[in-house]
């Protein structure tokens, strides 16, 4: 079985799927982007997402205080460092408590990291795969990202072997989350 994240949740419709389908962690958006939300809307939708199933706080270069007030406030048990944060800053939100998923681009060296997760993505939700049969060894565990969707996360599961598929574009119908393409996405996962 392969663990998935649903990443970018906007809407409290978003949190109810998440509830019926169960991916292994839910994501919310601090950075900005269209699917940024505020730290009141994630306290929002922690209340309503089932306590077993982690939620993951996307950050790209923010202050390590910001970081941690959100991590503090109960919204995230995890952050997502989607920047070019030093390896210090994983580590001082490690000892604060958190888990931390630390995120490489395509063309980077994966460098050795405190992080509990590796993960490789195309490029901030834009929904461009990557080329899995390029894919560098990196430590487990290790998050593969960038234009996954139901009809080929299957394929990229057997290419690459990650322990974590998470996805966000690849669930969205016009813009918002699409709850058939997100029980889909997370069956096939699931079982793979």
């Amino acid at each position: 079985m392969t663990q998935i994240k649903i990443c970018g949740l906007m809407r409290e419709q978003d949190a109810d799927v998440i509830n019926e389908v169960k991916p292994d962690f839910a994501g919310f958006v601090f950075a900005p982007s269209r699917r940024q939300i505020s730290l009141e809307t994630a306290l929002r939708f922690r209340q309503i997402i089932d306590d077993t199933i982690p939620t993951v706080g996307v950050f790209v270069n923010a202050p390590l205080d910001e970081m941690l007030t959100v991590f503090r406030s109960g919204a995230i048990q995890y952050v997502q460092l989607h920047g070019n944060e030093p390896e210090d800053t994983v580590q001082a939100l490690k000892d604060a408590g958190a888990k931390v998923f630390q995120v490489y681009k395509p063309d980077e060296p994966i460098t050795p990291t405190a992080a509990d997760y590796t993960m490789l993505d195309s490029g901030a939700g834009s929904g461009i795969p990557l080329d899995w049969k390029r894919v560098p060894q990196a430590s487990h565990p290790f998050i593969l990202a960038g234009g996954l969707t139901p009809e080929n996360v299957a394929e990229a599961i057997t290419t690459v072997r990650p322990d974590v598929v998470d996805v966000s574009s690849g669930v969205e119908t016009n813009k918002q989350k699409d709850p058939e393409k997100i029980r889909a996405i997370v069956t096939t996962a699931h079982n793979n």
